[in-house]
């Protein structure tokens, strides 16, 4: 689809600076756009990138100043652009509608309306898909799921699985029968290869609107608030409690049974092992407040110097009291002397 850039502005809400005739018909990162390309800025170190790029034009914050090429500038230039890419080309179209052939759904499930099951979809028994859900191919819902309206889940992602719960006794692991289920609200949307296990008892919670990305493991009866960034390869041990709007980046491990605040952040391969109030930033492993973590980690980088730098002065130490030692023995001998003098 083809734009002029007064259009565009008009569709993303930005004020053009530039030829508002000029047309886009497509989107592109700035170091690959062509001249019927649109891009952004969002991000300040690429801002060099404005003098060659060769993008139609730019969305971009209302503070950049460029004049070789037309800009769109908006407070929010990221939101911006994925509104133009929406425009431009709109949402993936499905090669059919409704529950494919080669999908299974067991005749005490349920499925909204508009929604998209592909080849390979298993859907369990008295599982329940509300409208205008996308199921992507093999996505598996075990029985007794409850997954809300306008959820997206991409391929091979597992939900409603047992969770991990075994009894060990005289080291043998007996398996405990998980008898809850997993409810997925509204507008989540799920990558692929993630696990969501059934809560042994109750319910294991994915919260309204939360986005949870590829090779996520959720464990059982973990409740997760509304509005959730999850990043790839996170994983979240059983029962624990988690508030809304907090993001996990890559790899993050959480131990069971804790209680994560709202609006809390997790650095790539944070390791949780405590409970984390609101409005927190944890980074490393273990996890612990980003202040106090940058401290650590700018010592734990300089431990060769300072383990060097004990040596020595142990060895200054050592060669001081050795001095001193023998100064004493020469003191007592000079006395000696001098008495027997």
């Amino acid at each position: 689809m083809s734009v002029t850039l007064k259009e565009l502005a008009a569709e993303i809400g930005a004020e053009l600076i530039g030829d508002g005739n000029l047309a886009v018909s497509s989107a592109n990162s700035l170091d690959e756009a062509g001249p019927e390309e649109v891009s952004f800025l969002s991000n300040p170190k690429y801002i060099s990138q404005l003098e060659t790029t060769r993008a139609a034009a730019v969305i971009c914050s209302p503070v950049v100043r460029h004049d070789r090429i037309p800009l769109l500038k908006t407070k929010d230039p990221y939101l911006a652009f994925a509104k133009a890419v929406v425009k431009l080309h709109g949402y993936r179209k499905h090669p059919h509608a409704g529950v494919h052939k080669l999908a299974h759904v067991d005749p005490a499930a349920t499925i909204g309306e508009g929604t998209v099951l592909y080849p390979g979809v298993f859907i369990g028994p008295r599982a329940k898909v509300g409208r205008d859900c996308i199921l992507y191919p093999n996505v598996v819902i075990y029985d007794d799921t409850v997954i809300g309206d306008r959820v997206t889940i991409h391929a091979c992602t597992v939900i409603g699985q047992d969770g991990f719960g075994y009894a060990t006794s005289q080291g043998v692991h007996h398996k405990i029968p998980q008898i809850g289920n997993v409810v997925i609200e509204d507008d989540v949307e799920i990558g692929s290869g993630a696990a969501i296990a059934r809560a042994a008892l109750g319910r294991t919670v994915v919260g309204k609107g939360t986005k949870i990305d590829n090779l996520v493991t959720i464990g059982h009866g973990t409740q997760i608030g509304p509005a959730g960034m999850i990043v790839a390869q996170v994983g979240i041990a059983g029962s624990v409690k988690i508030g809304h709007h907090v993001t996990m980046a890559g790899q993050v491990g959480v131990a069971g049974h804790l209680k994560i605040g709202n609006n809390v952040t997790f650095g790539a391969q944070s390791g949780v092992m405590e409970d984390v109030p609101d409005q927190s930033m944890y980074i490393g492993a273990p996890a612990m407040p980003a202040q106090q973590a940058r401290r650590v980690y700018s010592i734990f980088t300089q431990l060769p110097e300072l383990v060097q730098r004990i040596k020595q002065l142990e060895q200054k130490v050592e060669e001081l009291s050795s001095a001193e030692g023998e100064e004493g023995r020469g003191d007592s001998v000079g006395r000696g002397d001098a008495e027997t003098g």
